[in-house]
C-alpha cells in the first residue's frame, strides 16, 4: 500500500513516520552511554582504591626494612617512603589523645623510626581491614585527585631474650594524587587502639 502512494506522498509519510520514531531510537543510545559512563567512573575508582591500599602496605614493608637495622635496610626503606609520602607530609603517632612521635616529610620520618626500632631485632607491621573514600579522581592532566584511608594495624616488635612488644593501633591517612607519581599520602595519623609487652 506504501508503495502504490506517489512519490511525493510517499517521502511525506517516511518524513512523519521518522520524525515520531527517531526519539524512540535515541533513547537506547543515550542509556548505554550513560551506563558506560558510569562503569568506567567504578573502574577508575576500584583502580584508584587497589593503588591506595597499597601505599600501606608499601609502608608496612618500609617500615620492616627500617628494622632490621642495616644501612641496606634503613636506604629501601627510605626509598619506599619516599615513594608513599609526598616531601612535605605531616606524619605522627597518638595515644590518647596525646601527639607521640611527629617528622615532616619522609626522610624524617625514617629517622624516627629508625629510632624507635632500633631495641628490636626484628619487627613486623601487618595491614588488616582498610577503608578507601575516593573523594576526587585525578582529571586526565592527573591534577585534583583527593582521598582518605584507614587502616589496621598490628605490628609484633621482638627483643630477643628480653620482651616481645605488640601494637594495634588504626592508621588515618590523607592523599593525594600526584602528577608523573601516582597516589601519595600527605598526611598520617597512626593512633594507638592497645597494645602488650610480653617480658621473656
Amino acid at each position: 500500500m506504501f508503495f502504490s502512494l506517489p512519490k511525493r506522498r510517499r517521502s511525506l509519510v517516511l518524513l512523519v513516520f521518522l520524525s515520531f520514531t527517531a526519539p524512540i531510537i535515541a533513547v537506547p543510545s543515550q542509556a548505554a552511554s550513560a551506563h558506560n559512563s558510569s562503569l568506567k567512573q567504578q573502574m577508575a575508582e576500584t583502580v584508584a582504591t587497589q593503588k591506595i591500599e597499597y601505599l600501606r602496605r608499601q609502608y608496612a614493608r618500609a617500615t620492616d626494612l627500617i628494622g632490621l637495622n642495616t644501612p641496606e635496610g634503613i636506604a629501601q626503606g627510605r626509598a619506599l617512603y619516599q615513594r608513599v609520602f609526598t616531601p612535605d607530609a605531616k606524619i605522627r603517632t597518638v595515644d590518647g589523645g596525646e601527639v607521640g612521635f611527629e617528622a615532616q616529610g619522609p626522610d624524617a620520618w625514617v629517622d624516627v623510626a629508625a629510632g624507635a626500632l632500633k631495641v628490636f631485632a626484628n619487627t613486623q607491621h601487618l595491614i588488616g581491614t582498610q577503608l578507601v573514600t575516593i573523594e576526587q579522581l585525578p582529571d586526565k592532566k592527573g591534577q585534583g585527585g583527593q582521598a582518605s584511608m584507614s587502616s589496621y594495624l598490628q605490628a609484633w616488635h621482638d627483643a630477643p631474650g628480653e620482651k616481645l612488644d605488640i601494637f594495634i593501633g588504626i592508621y588515618h591517612d590523607k592523599v593525594l594524587y600526584t602528577p608523573g607519581v601516582g597516589w601519595q599520602i600527605y598526611d598520617m595519623t597512626l593512633e594507638k587502639i592497645s597494645g602488650e609487652v610480653v617480658e621473656k
